[in-house]
């Protein structure tokens, strides 16, 4: 996690110390990135003084220990003053005494769950048959949708503009195309190929309406088999049984029977997720999607294989290292999902300079969305009382949707920004964040 983000902020010129007990990672790290790193316990005052923590903005504290990243947040806080401090907490002990975290008790003004994070995002997957990505903007008034274009698709073949034609009723903007890894800015006179992956913006209720014009409309998921019953399994269990048809094969005895006592209708099945004859007895022919999410990435990688080669209509992969997922992403898994960009994502949020509400990370950090909130008037803001096509975007951006007093409103050249307005990014280039950035930040004067 930590290796992840320091190679985000690195990329973007930030100033990165790392602290770390595994010198050899440190090495590693230091080789291939512009950042310091320091050797010691990252909770200890002494090693946190040698890190420079009296002069840092932000400590992100993401160590394999809950206590040690509470720790130093509050070391941070107490003797260092650092005005920003991000915690990954995965116990759900600490997490249900939310007065806790306060400054008078524990100083972490971000709280990080990757468990939470990875369980919404299987769940808008198994809502949304056939897509890669679902993301929530504007408090889930708008979603930016990812599809892949097949060959016998509606829009396949056809300009973007065809869209008003097929769904008159529906308003969407198509916000990038990646064609064989390479972004396309997309045009009105863009045509759609097969293959293409499609990523486009729309009200949440019109989202299935636009996925059907990229191919054709899969039939609900109903049953869905779990591999892994820790920590992410159980909390994807619990958030779905009452939707889906839930089994969940277990391979440590303890657990499947604490996450038997602990979930309602969903069957737990003690066994190995990469036992094939299992995977047979319990009907896999049969199970709509498949999603892996023990803690070992093989074992994850080798079960959503054989689970695709055995006839499920769609394989989630829960893949911890970064190479891998590269990996994974052209081959017979259909989605690989990352706990690290997705906490990432968390993170970014409160790393952008200006007003930025939510960051989503795409396509493996090659890609970013972002919902950014304007403000101040014409005098101190470069984008208030402007319209759309006005606004000069870095080459690489596009706006999606503006959100207004709770009305969504879909991107045009003639649409006028004004204040209090979330503006939906997409930007297939991340040099281009800084200047972003400060396109939606107000003067000085404006305060």
């Amino acid at each position: 996690m930590g290796g992840t983000l320091a190679e985000h902020l690195a990329g973007e010129a930030f100033d990165v110390t790392v602290v770390d007990l595994d010198e050899h990672r440190l090495q590693e790290l230091r080789d291939r990135l512009d950042i310091r790193t320091v050797y010691g316990h990252a909770s200890r005052p002494d090693v946190l003084q040698q890190a420079n923590a009296d002069d840092a903005d932000m400590l992100i504290a993401v160590t394999g220990s809950d206590e040690v990243n509470m720790v130093a947040c509050q070391v941070s806080y107490s003797l260092f003053k650092t005005p920003m401090k991000i915690a990954r907490i995965r116990a759900s002990a600490y997490l249900k005494g939310s007065d806790f975290f306060t400054q008078d008790h524990m100083p972490i003004d971000v709280l990080i769950n990757p468990e939470a994070v990875v369980t919404d995002q299987i769940q808008q997957l198994l809502q949304h048959p056939g897509a890669l990505q679902v993301l929530d903007f504007a408090d889930g008034r708008v979603q930016l949708a990812a599809m892949r274009a097949y060959h016998d698709g509606p829009l396949v073949g056809q300009r973007i503009i065809a869209l008003r034609d097929h769904i008159p009723n529906v308003e969407t903007r198509v916000a990038a195309i990646f064609r064989q890894g390479q972004p396309i800015t997309p045009r009105w006179d863009t045509i759609v190929e097969a293959e293409d992956e499609v990523f486009f913006v729309a009200a949440a209720e019109n989202i299935s309406a636009v996925m059907a014009e990229f191919r054709h409309v899969e039939k609900p998921f109903k049953r869905v088999m779990i591999a892994g019953g820790g920590n992410i399994g159980e909390s994807l269990a619990r958030s779905i049984e009452s939707s889906f048809s839930v089994k969940v094969l277990e391979f440590s005895a303890e657990r499947a029977d604490t996450a038997a006592q602990r979930l309602n209708s969903s069957v737990v099945i003690l066994g190995d997720a990469t036992d094939r004859d299992l995977l047979i007895q319990e009907n896999i022919e049969r199970t709509d999607a498949f999603c892996a999410v023990t803690n070992d990435d093989e074992v994850n990688i080798m079960s959503s294989m054989l689970a695709k080669q055995l006839g499920v209509r769609q394989v989630m992969t829960l893949i911890g290292k970064p190479a891998y997922v590269d990996l994974m992403h052209e081959g017979s898994i259909d989605i690989a999902i990352s706990p690290q960009l997705a906490t990432t994502s968390t993170i970014l949020t409160h790393v952008r300079r200006a007003d930025v509400a939510r960051v989503h990370s795409l396509r493996r950090g090659a890609a970013e969305a972002m919902e950014a909130i304007v403000h101040g008037d014409e005098r101190s803001s470069k984008v208030v009382g402007r319209r759309l096509v006005d606004l000069g975007l870095p080459e690489g951006t596009t706006i999606g949707a503006l959100v207004r007093d709770n009305q969504v409103l879909i991107a045009h050249d003639e649409l006028e920004i004004k204040s209090e307005d979330h503006v939906i990014l997409f930007l297939t280039d991340k040099s281009r964040i800084g200047s972003v950035e400060r396109l939606f930040q107000v003067n000085f004067n404006f305060f």
